[in-house]
This record gives structure tokens, sequence and C-alpha cells, in this order.
């Protein structure tokens, strides 16, 4: 189904296939883009039950103010980013580093989750949740760089889009997970249903590191040189912050970071979307479903529309769909249709921005800073999205719900303008 045409040349022949494929027939989306697929799968399966009752845990259980759990939702979303760039510097450092520093970073997040069993107070929760964020930071670089590395150019956009579809089934199913944990323990005490939700989410996080292990190939390419010839020399981290030189790059990276200072974070929209309704508690880890059900329907649909029109145009026009988002949410709109509006919104802002962002990258750096230049976008952009929880949970307190999303709004419309200006040569032809 995902299987490109190639011509049948000596040059052809004689190029090294990406794993899973033949010589002459070049793969769309590979057996290694696959088999990652799979561990994102199961490892968001992991990560989404903790995420769709992490909010109501520290919110509604521990009382913490929404400028607390600003703070802690920082945390999830920025303190990876410090050891992003670490991440893709040391899996470009050799041919089998990216899964190395992808399974370490996997293995890590797996150790978190029953730790959250033992913790109680703010520090302790959060100081685990940084220690699960470094492990996302450190495998989200080289992962995104084996995914690049062993797909054609011109089909980077689909086998992202077939990535964060496979991605987001786990985090679909994850919150429905969650959901029946909390039901079968509803006549117990509230916590141990909580308790009962974090040890479901450990055990299927170590089975997301055995799939890394076992099934994902440690070369996603075939090698440069034969066996025992000597390398080139390895990229220093100073070479992978030079790239921020290239024009391409830095661009990108930087309009990244203009539209993450105004993307409220999805716990924030949830949670006033909660209130919004008065949804009951036992509900609320499934207001994720609605965003993961649009997202895994169009991710790959419009990766190949980025192949086609440019990946930064529909980059840009995925934050145009969040601000109408943020706009029905100040609307008038009341009910369960208006819910269903922001979700659907949010969805396809995703699928039209995270494997595309990804794939516009790949386009910007050589295949042998792949990872140092995911994740020098990524990073910028976590980093950007901690700012605006910090900000927007400081709002929330001091003006209120509503004041506060019309500020990050009108934030983003403006942003948006920026971004665009700055995207506005292209780089490359598909991009």
């Amino acid at each position: 189904m995902y299987l490109a045409d190639a011509r049948s040349t000596k040059s052809d022949r004689a190029a090294a296939a990406a794993p899973g494929t033949r010589p002459g027939r070049r793969a769309a989306v590979p057996g290694t883009v696959l088999a990652l697929g799979a561990v994102s799968l199961v490892t968001d399966v992991s990560s989404e039950m903790v995420g769709a009752v992490l909010p109501l845990y520290v919110v509604a259980a521990l009382g913490l103010s929404p400028l607390g759990f600003g703070l802690l939702d920082g945390i999830n979303n920025g303190v990876g980013a410090l050891v992003r760039l670490l991440g893709g510097h040391l899996a470009d450092r050799g041919g089998r580093g990216h899964k190395l520093v992808a399974g370490i970073g996997y293995g890590l997040s797996a150790l978190c989750k029953p730790l959250l069993l033992l913790v109680h107070t703010v520090p302790l929760i959060g100081a685990v949740l940084a220690v699960d964020r470094t492990g996302k930071g450190l495998r989200t670089a080289p992962r995104d760089a084996m995914i690049s590395l062993a797909t054609a150019p011109e089909h980077r956009g689909r086998a992202f889009g077939v990535h964060r579809a496979m991605d987001t089934t786990g985090a679909l199913l994850g919150p429905l997970l969650a959901f029946a944990v909390l039901r079968i323990a509803d006549d117990r005490a509230e916590r141990a249903g909580y308790g009962a939700v974090f040890t479901v989410s450990g055990c299927v996080a170590v089975l997301g590191v055995l799939l890394l292990v076992l099934f994902v190939p440690a070369r996603t390419t075939a090698p440069a040189a034969p066996l025992g010839a000597p390398s080139g020399p390895r990229p220093t981290l100073r070479d992978a912050l030079a790239l921020l030189g290239r024009p391409a790059l830095r661009r990108l990276a930087l309009a990244a970071v203009l539209l993450g200072l105004t993307t409220v974070s999805d716990s924030f929209l949830y949670l006033l979307l909660q209130r919004e309704l008065g949804l009951p508690a036992q509900l609320f880890p499934l207001l994720p479903l609605g965003t993961a059900a649009v997202f895994l329907t169009l991710a790959v649909p419009l990766g190949v529309i980025a192949d086609r029109v440019g990946r930064r145009t529909l980059f840009l026009a995925g934050h145009a769909v969040l601000l109408c988002a943020y706009g029905v949410v100040l609307s008038p709109l009341h009910g369960a249709g208006a819910a269903a509006l922001v979700l659907l919104l949010h969805g396809a802002f995703y699928a039209a921005t995270d494997g595309v962002l990804a794939a516009a990258t790949a386009a910007t750096v050589p295949d042998a800073q792949q990872g140092a230049g995911q994740a020098l976008v990524g990073t910028g952009q976590a980093l950007a999205r901690f700012a605006c929880s910090l900000a927007f949970g400081a709002a929330w307190s001091l003006w209120g719900p509503r004041p506060a999303l019309t500020a990050a709004a009108a934030a983003l419309a403006v942003a948006a303008c920026a971004a665009t200006r700055l995207l506005r040569e292209p780089a490359t032809a598909t991009d």
C-alpha cells in the first residue's frame, strides 16, 4: 500500500536499499518506520494513561493550584528539551548510536511510571516527571533521525505521518485503558484508582522497550564504507550548534519557537473544556480521545499533502486551525457539540504540524547530523511550550481561564504572522 515503484537502473541496484526493501524497489514507508511506530504506539499507551489522569490527580486529589499545575505541566513539556540536544548529538556519533540512545530514553521513562506510586507531594512528583521527560528528550531526536535516514526524502512526510498515526493510536488507547482502570477501581479509595493506573502504565512501558530491542534494526541505512574501513570524523557538539548557521534551519527553528510560545498545553485545554461542560471526573480521561482520533485519521493524508504542497506551508496552516479552536472555546457556543468541534480542530492541528515539522527539519540538515538537527528544532519548540505553560498557568491564576485564553489567542495570531514572514522563501522544492 505504501510502496513506491522505482525504475530499475544500475545505480538503483548498486545503492543500498532501506531495511526491509529489495534492490530496485524503494519503500515509501520502510520496515524500520513501522517497527518504530509499534514502539511508539505501545509507549504512548503508557504515557497517555498517566497524562490522562495527571491533571485531575494533582488539581483535584492533591489540591494543586492552576499556577502550580502550570509549573508541573511545564516540566512535562520543557525539562526533556534540556537533554534533547545531547541525545541528538550522541546519536549522531555512531552508526548504531541512534538505537542505543533511543533505548536509554525509553528505559528511563519506563522506570519512572512505578515511581509515581511512591510520591505524593508536588516537588517529588515534579522530580519524577523531570526524569520521565529526560527519557523522552533523549529518545525523540534519535527516533526521528532513524525515520528520516530510513526513508527516501520525497516520502518523509508520508513516513512521519504513518509513524505519528501509529503513535496516536497509542494516545487513543491510553486514555481508554486509564478510564477502564478507574472504573474498575471505582469502589475503592480515590488514590487507589490512580495508583492502579500508574502500575498498569509501568508494565506497558516495559513492553515498549522490549519491542525496540527486538524489532528495530541497529542501523537505519547501509554502512557508507566497508566493514573495518576508516570512518569520517565524528560530529562534535560545536558542529551540532553550527547547524543554526544554515538559514533554512534557523528560520524553521525560530518559527517553531514563536508558535510554541503561544501553544496552550493539551492539559490546560482539556481542563477548560471539563469546567465549561461540567463533566464528571471519571470522564476526564476520555477528552484526549477526540484529539487522538482526529490525529490518527488525518496524520497520513496530511503527511502526503505536505510532501506535495510544502511542509512548512502545512505547518503554518495547522496553527491557523489551532487559532480556530481557541476561538470556539471563547465563543458563546456551549455543550457537547462545541467540545467536539474543539477536539476536531485540535486533532487536525497536531496532524498538520507534529510529523510535518520533523519532515521539514530533515530536509534542512545533512544525513550525518539528522539527530542534532531534529534536536535543535525540537528543543526550541519544547522550551517555548514550557514557557507558555508557566505563563498560561500564571494568567489563569491572576485573571481566570477565559481572559488567559484570549491573551494566548491574540499572541498566537501575531506569532503566526511573524512565522509566515520567516518561512516565506522556500528552502527546497518539497519544503
